[in-house]
């Protein structure tokens, strides 16, 4: 089982999104049969067969043993990752284009940069597995208290000198075999796990639409 999958496929995607599919998928951290699934999501094996038949067909479970059960003979079945995220492939149509208006103080350009960030590393996390070769990534995650807004501009203006003259030094356009690498530095507002539970129980379903986190559930 890996860490993390992306979902690059439309049909995938459709079928992941799915309520009932989302709890099997979940449940299938370890592998189990229909049978075990059903009593534990409340719902007849038939259906929740059925909806493993859909994920299995979609590479998100698979079969990892057999076993027999009376006359009849157990599938046991497990989720293919821990986890999954859904590439902006999946909507290649409509996905984010962050050349279309390039604002570096728009939190909405940074969401672009962000899909595109998901698309990129997702095809290559998927050629690398087809290759079997390793992929040379690297990232930092930190977080910052500012004491004003004008620390957070000083940061950001020290931050942006800073990553720009490393570039300008290890950037050698005409160096042969070299490969192209991108850099993504972002800021934004830490959102508190309390809020992120919230919305995230705001959007399941039967529950009422998500309003906006209060300013105070942002630091």
């Amino acid at each position: 089982m890996l860490d993390v999958t992306v979902i690059e496929d439309p049909a995938a995607a459709e079928a992941s999104l799915d309520p009932i599919r989302v709890r099997l998928l979940a449940e299938l951290a370890e592998p189990a049969s229909a049978a075990m699934l059903a009593a534990r999501v409340g719902l007849p094996r038939q259906k929740v067969n059925y909806h493993l038949k859909a994920l299995e067909r979609h590479g998100l479970v698979e079969l990892v043993g057999e076993r027999r059960k009376g006359n009849m003979t157990e599938r046991l079945m497990r989720a293919t990752a821990a986890s999954y995220v859904i590439s902006p492939l999946a909507l290649a149509a409509v996905q984010p284009d962050p050349s279309r208006s390039r604002d570096q103080l728009s939190a909405r350009w940074l969401l672009a940069l962000a899909a595109r960030l998901v698309r990129d590393v997702g095809t290559l996390v998927t050629g690398a597995a087809k290759a079997r070769k390793p992929l040379a990534t690297y990232a930092l995650d930190g977080e910052v208290r500012f004491a004003s807004a004008v620390d957070r501009a000083a940061f950001i203006e020290e931050l942006t000198r800073g990553v720009g003259a490393l570039i300008s030094k290890y950037h050698d356009a005409s160096a042969e075999g070299g490969r192209d690498h991108r850099v993504v530095v972002a800021v934004h507002p830490s959102v508190k796990a309390e809020a992120t539970a919230a919305r995230q129980a705001a959007i399941a379903p039967g529950q009422p639409a998500p309003e906006r986190p209060a300013p105070e559930e942002l630091s």
